[in-house]
């Protein structure tokens, strides 16, 4: 089933409102291929030139996903001026084992390593090159009322 498209409507393959992280990268390619291949998340859409994404969106395989672009370019008046490597974020994932050496091989910094907690999670926490900080764990959060 298609719904009709315009500036208020989307097709039935667009995924229900979320909440999307949103960033800003020096070199937003190099983060993009790095983020696609030490965590797994999939490149959907890129908006720009070579050296400079207007914006980007990539999925995480749970559902949801992140949005970025390239901090220069974008003159003193901009609204949404992120600092590079200022980010952080939480993201489920359900193989945290093998994501963990995923990242790993992939050259991501892990500043903490896979561990336990009390309120049942398995999580570690890396680095990305722009020094962004990804904590990936099991814990889905509790049930809303």
């Amino acid at each position: 089933m298609t719904l009709m498209t315009d500036a208020n409507t989307t097709d039935a393959k667009t995924p229900p409102p979320q909440v999307w992280p949103t960033l800003r990268a020096a070199d937003a390619r190099a983060l993009i291929r790095f983020l696609v291949d030490a965590f797994g998340f999939e490149e959907v859409v890129s908006y720009g030139d070579a050296d400079r994404v207007d914006h980007a969106q990539l999925s995480w395989p749970l559902g949801g996903g992140i949005m970025l672009g390239s901090a220069s370019g974008r003159g003193q008046d901009d609204p949404w001026a992120l600092k590079p490597g200022t980010f952080g974020c939480y993201v489920v994932a359900d193989d945290v084992d093998a994501l963990h050496e995923r990242a790993s091989r992939a050259g991501a910094e892990v500043v903490k390593p896979l561990s336990d907690t009390d309120y049942g999670s398995r999580e570690f926490i890396a680095r990305d090159p722009e020094g962004n900080l990804w904590s990936f764990g099991t814990y889905r959060g509790e049930p809303q009322p």
